[in-house]
């Protein structure tokens, strides 16, 4: 008996130790990996030795997606890359502004004679960010230096910028994928009846489709008309666009599913010739053939032996020298939300401080709104609206510049300034409310759960486990009817229209920024460029600087952003693979879904977004 106790014990104590060892072991890799990163950070920031001036191309290898505003800015994402590393290229977000900055310092320096775009791991941008890198894209260009696009296929989004070369590789095996765009959303209301969720609807305008995916399995003709007006006007964008820089005609570049048809069939479905006779590419090369032209171009590069190059994400551009009034930049970029800001979204709080301190500032001369938003909540849409007001009233000039959208709340929030710019390509406008609460009253009965109780009122008796009481239900649809008249009103006095003329455009109509011209919801079709200068125009600024309003994360925001992204990047797939076909293909088109319930949290229920906008492909 005893030596089994001792067996035992011994067992219990080999474990504990082992157990202590693995904490241990880890907790120690923690801190040496901290000790790393703070280091790193340390030397990066305050490291005074001279850059290399790098001779040859700008090589612009972008990964991931383009954006306003990174979750952290340049320097410090690409420290977190190089010490911590990240699963997957394609997560990653790079700055539209610093992009398009870098580009226009390689376009001025001496050292640098060409540009290569290598967009094989680009992941995409929105229209208007296209736009904006193709117009520097241009300048590179028209400076008289080259630009060779390399690629062994292109999606339409990498083909856009592609098509701003001076001549386009293609692989002898791959293709240009042209195919137009669309809207896919999924429809939940026979989901819900199954589940006896009850969808408790409140919404004004005929065209707000946001919440129809609760109560429809399809899109009404109301949502389907006004969606096939948008999304083709980007499609006849993109065409012009793109055929002008290929001097094509808009046919020519796309023929239709037919005509792309009939031309597979003539080549035998050698999607490369295809690309090559229609004249979307210049030559079919394989990598190493075309890494012999870029060598002829640009000289050898012993040290790496390739051609002479410098990464995008490597060339420094030159300091400029501050003068002049400030104009404070400030970024709206995400679905707007009560409270803070966090990664992705505009967070209500955050962004008015940010109007406040540049309201406050006498060295802030004028304000660019920089906005990127299908809107939310409308209680922090009007905390924001309410503040830019102020910075107006105070006397400094507010310019917005709208990116991919400015819709529904980002409209609200725009409205108030004194000039807005947009893209032809925005999605603005979507002029309307509704609220959402669902109740799960008839899925609790169903499994035998009840609730009852008193109350000295009606309204004390809200819960999600009951039915709403009418009086309630009455109560948030007048709620909803005052906030779509108080956006009406805001638009119609900030914008000098009647309010009838207001409520034409509005009932949730979504308008592409050149059909919002038209309509008088923006004065300018244009660029962030332009807005800056409006916004130095309108503050009398003969010279000006911009001051980014711009968070400086944390180590720990580093950290442990960039250990999301490795997470986020693994357990997905991960998971995905160990799940039957057709429910993998579910999974997968639920998390391409925009997030119709996480982005909630109004304290009234009420919400001004667009949650199509965001869903073009």
């Amino acid at each position: 008996m005893r030596t089994l106790w001792r067996f035992t014990a011994g067992i219990f104590k080999w474990s504990w130790n082992l157990l202590n060892f693995v904490r241990e072991l880890i907790l120690n890799l923690f801190l040496i990996l901290l000790i790393l990163v703070g280091v790193g950070i340390y030397f990066s920031f305050q490291s005074s030795t001279p850059v290399e001036a790098h001779h040859g191309a700008l090589l612009v290898d972008l990964r991931g997606v383009v954006v306003d505003q990174p979750s952290m800015n340049n320097r410090v994402r690409q420290l977190g890359r190089e010490l911590l590393g990240a699963s997957s290229n394609r997560l990653q977000e790079n700055s539209l502004f610093d992009l398009v900055d870098t580009i226009r310092d390689a376009k001025d320096d001496k050292n640098i004679t060409g540009m290569v775009l290598q967009l094989n791991d680009f992941a995409g941008a929105d229209q208007p960010s296209l736009q904006y890198i193709g117009k520097a894209l241009r300048e590179f260009r028209d400076s008289g230096k080259p630009i060779y696009a390399i690629g062994d296929s292109y999606n339409q989004t990498q083909y856009y910028l592609a098509s701003y070369a001076t001549k386009i590789y293609l692989s002898p095996q791959g293709a240009v994928e042209l195919h137009g765009f669309a809207t896919n959303n999924l429809y939940y209301k026979s989901l819900l009846e199954k589940l006896k969720v009850t969808a408790n609807i409140f919404r004004v305008g005929s065209y707000k489709s946001a919440v129809e995916p609760l109560i429809r399995d399809d899109m009404s003709p109301e949502a389907r008309e006004a969606d096939s007006r948008w999304v083709e006007g980007l499609w006849q964008n993109y065409l012009m666009t793109v055929a002008a820089n290929r001097q094509l005609t808009p046919e020519q570049l796309f023929p239709g599913a037919m005509g792309i048809l009939q031309g597979l069939q003539a080549v035998g479905g050698n999607t490369a010739k295809f690309a090559l006779n229609n004249k979307l590419v210049d030559e079919l090369a394989s990598r190493t053939a075309i890494e012999s032209e870029l060598v002829k171009a640009f000289g050898w590069d012993k040290k790496i032996n390739n051609f002479n190059a410098v990464s995008v994400y490597d060339y420094q551009p030159k300091q400029t020298l501050d003068k002049g009034g400030e104009i404070a930049i400030i970024l709206a970029n995400g679905a707007i939300m009560d409270g803070q800001r966090t990664p992705g979204t505009v967070g209500g709080d955050s962004t008015a401080a940010e109007l406040r301190q540049a309201r406050l500032d006498p060295k802030i001369k004028a304000v660019v709104l920089r906005v990127n938003s299908p809107g939310g909540s409308v209680s922090a849409s009007e905390v924001v609206r309410s503040e830019l007001s102020a910075v107006r009233a105070a006397g400094k000039p507010v310019v917005v510049s709208m990116g991919g959208m400015a819709a529904s709340g980002g409209y609200w929030i725009s409205a108030p300034a004194d000039y807005i710019i947009a893209s032809p390509s925005t999605l603005t406008g979507s002029i309307g409310i509704f609220g959402v609460i669902n109740t799960y009253e008839n899925t609790l009965s169903s499994i035998g759960v009840h609730t009852d109780g008193v109350a000295t009122s009606p309204l004390a008796d809200l819960a999600v486990t009951k039915a709403l009481p009418s009086a309630f239900s009455q109560m948030m649809q007048l709620n909803i009817e005052n906030g779509y008249k108080n956006f009406i009103d805001l638009v119609s006095s900030t914008r000098k229209m009647t309010p009838e003329q207001v409520d034409q455009i509005a009932q949730g109509h979504v308008w592409i920024g050149s059909d919002a011209k038209k309509n008088g919801l923006v004065d300018q079709l244009g660029d962030f460029d332009d807005a800056v200068k409006k916004a130095a125009e309108l503050a009398k600024l003969p010279e000006w600087q911009l001051s980014w309003f711009i968070d400086n994360p944390s180590l720990a925001d580093i950290f442990f952003s960039q250990f999301g992204i490795s997470i986020h990047a693994m357990l997905p797939a991960a998971i995905q693979s160990m799940l039957p076909a057709p429910l993998a293909s579910v999974a997968m088109a639920l998390k391409e879904q925009p997030g119709l319930f996480n982005n909630l949290n109004d304290p009234q229920h009420r919400y001004a977004i667009c949650l199509t906008c965001g869903d073009v492909r």
